[in-house]
């Protein structure tokens, strides 16, 4: 846990506060008047923001939308609660306790993780094995288990992967299977990541076998 940075925007006091609680002693704590530089820098760094809602900035609350990074979002009885929420968020609304607000920072240290566990990059593109999808900017594919599986074996390294070791590896057939499985789930990716992604060389083969 001590990787992460605690950054905060929007309560100085509270940044006085964990600073003299032991609790989170392991952690760098930051404060930033600049709400694009927080959002900025969580997003290339390992950091968690914690966001104060409240009258006075609640405009900024849109920059929060799409986030990659934990965030815990904390609400004062003014604002209206349940605005937001995501895989990498949580909520607390104020007056809360610092050991509410210690187990909201072990659970979000947990999901990132985990979800940062479950990723894989190919290219361009991030495979995400635990929703089994494949990514690119904004745009994202469900795909199915097999298909998921396919990818992450060419993801291992560049050579090209026959249809001996894609049956045995994939699907748990014989190498010495009569099966053309792996030609129609090959065909019927590469016709998805086409219309997905305007992407119609993703998967390339040659004598050898397949490849990304």
């Amino acid at each position: 846990m001590d990787n992460f940075t605690i950054s905060i925007f929007g309560s100085k006091i509270f940044l006085e506060i964990i600073n003299e609680v032991k609790l989170f002693s392991k952690f760098k704590i930051k404060y930033y008047e600049n709400l694009d530089l927080c959002v900025k820098d969580a997003e290339k760094e390992t950091q968690l923001v914690v966001f104060f809602v409240n009258e006075s900035n609640k405009f900024f609350f849109n920059k929060m939308k799409i986030n990659n990074f934990p965030l815990i979002l904390i609400v004062t009885s003014s604002i209206s609660e349940n605005k937001f929420s995501g895989e990498l968020v949580e909520q607390l609304s104020m007056p809360f306790s610092i050991l509410d607000f210690k187990k909201k920072i072990v659970v979000l240290i947990a999901k990132t993780k985990f979800k940062k566990n479950s990723l894989i990059h190919l290219g361009e593109y991030v495979i995400d094995k635990n929703e089994r999808k494949i990514k690119k900017n904004n745009l994202e594919l469900q795909l199915s288990e097999k298909e998921i599986n396919c990818l992450i074996l060419f993801s291992k390294d560049k050579k090209p992967k026959n249809k001996s070791l894609l049956l045995k590896n994939v699907w748990n057939y014989s190498a010495a299977s009569e099966t053309h499985t792996v030609e129609t789930h090959i065909h019927r990716l590469r016709k998805k990541i086409l219309k997905k992604f305007g992407d119609g060389d993703f998967i390339k083969n040659n004598n050898q076998g397949y490849y990304i």
